[in-house]
């Protein structure tokens, strides 16, 4: 296919699947829009969905050799990590101030912070030149390496309950620790040099579909943004990393058992015999036998799963409940009596958040695991005891 070929939207669009039946019509459009684009092959749409930039959060597209920068997202590697800790369960019960100790004292949270004394982890060790961008705010990173940063991004302390046992982890409860962070500033920077980079090559584009422009692989600009996008996941995941361990150190304790993956990331993947390129943009990796963590809201349950490899799915399932209305929507109608009523029932100490990451924000994720059991599998249920998010007032980053 030549380039010219390549700019022409497709006259049908390329096959895709939704599952849920209460999706929104403005993610539905952005499914069907990313779907059109001359590079898609395959596109799913999950049950969590809702409207972002570009393709819609929840959105999963498979390309030809085309990269594009708002599929993966602007929280490039925006991550979940769940550990278990060699701690009673009954500390959730009687330690929760010790809890929050170690939780205030070992990340931080708002947009910018950072650590006065950068925490050490190899990954700052990597080849940080590939990307201008990255060569740049590498210190930066670093400083902000630890850190969880403002909008969805959590760290707490809940229940896990297991109902079979897994290598290293009996059934039963356990004391459990859960962060959700990504790249901070400097994967928000990556995305914001390459969608305009890419959003210039591709200015034909009908301007509902402008935050869909792609980078070719077969380009240099594509393969520079893909070596800056895997370096921003190997950030993410040490970001997480100095979060458990600085905190499993500040209890004394050690963590036995631990799952992580990225939602906001995009993979060379085989499609019937061919590679492709799959984005997935607030969705998780649930390839045959595949471990991930599916988070509910602050006071709703999230859920370890183990995924089925549905081909129709692309191999994907939810990486949430999903928002049902807008941070300024959710400012203007609620208020913190109606959801500390909601946390009390639950047994949910908050220590910090928004009015905009209040539950009655999120979907119902019974709902939402429901309607994609055929894409995972649930192992263990986690509800939350101890929360921690960005206080209010601050900027989303998500």
């Amino acid at each position: 296919m030549g380039d010219r070929d390549r700019d022409t939207l497709r006259a049908e669009p390329a096959p895709w699947r939704q599952w849920g039946t209460d999706l929104d019509a403005q993610s539905v459009e952005q499914m069907k829009n990313a779907c059109a684009l001359p590079v898609s092959v395959r596109g799913a749409l999950m049950p969590d969905a809702h409207v972002g930039y570009g393709l819609p959060i929840g959105g999963v597209l498979a390309t030809d050799r085309a990269v594009i920068p708002f599929a993966v997202g602007v929280d490039i590697a925006c991550r979940m990590k769940l550990s278990v800790l060699d701690l009673p369960v009954a500390w959730l019960r009687d330690h929760r101030t010790r809890l929050a100790q170690a939780i205030e004292q070992e990340t931080r949270f708002g947009v910018g912070v950072e650590f006065k004394t950068p925490r050490q982890h190899p990954v700052m060790d990597e080849d940080w030149s590939v990307s201008p961008v990255t060569h740049v705010h590498r210190d930066k990173a670093w400083r902000q390496l630890g850190t969880s940063g403002s909008g969805n991004h959590f760290v707490e302390f809940g229940l896990l309950t297991l109902r079979s046992p897994l290598p290293g982890l009996s059934a039963g409860e356990h004391l459990a620790l859960l962060s959700h962070s990504g790249s901070r500033g400097t994967g928000a920077l990556v995305c914001e040099h390459y969608s305009k980079l890419a959003m210039r090559k591709r200015e034909h584009l009908p301007k509902a579909l402008a935050r869909l422009a792609w980078l070719s692989l077969d380009e240099d600009e594509g393969r520079e943004y893909w070596a800056a996008m895997e370096l921003m996941g190997k950030y993410a995941s040490a970001n997480h990393a100095c979060i458990h361990r600085h905190i499993a150190a500040n209890l004394g304790v050690r963590v036995i058992f631990a799952v992580e993956n990225h939602h906001n990331f995009a993979w060379r993947e085989s499609l019937k015999g061919r590679e492709v390129i799959v984005h997935r943009k607030g969705a998780t990796p649930a390839a045959t036998g595949a471990l991930g963590v599916i988070p509910g809201s602050m006071a709703s349950p999230g859920f370890v799963v183990r995924g089925k490899g549905n081909p129709e799915s692309l191999c994907s399932a939810a990486h949430g409940a999903g928002r049902l209305m807008s941070r300024a929507q959710a400012k203007k109608t609620l208020d913190w009596k109606a959801a500390r009523r909601l946390l009390d029932a639950a047994g949910v100490t908050l220590i910090s958040a928004g009015l905009d990451e209040a539950p009655m924000v999120y979907k119902d994720i019974h709902t939402v695991m429901r309607a994609q059991d055929d894409l995972v599998e649930i192992l263990a249920r986690f509800d939350p005891r101890l929360v921690k998010m960005a206080p209010p007032g601050e900027r989303p980053e998500d």
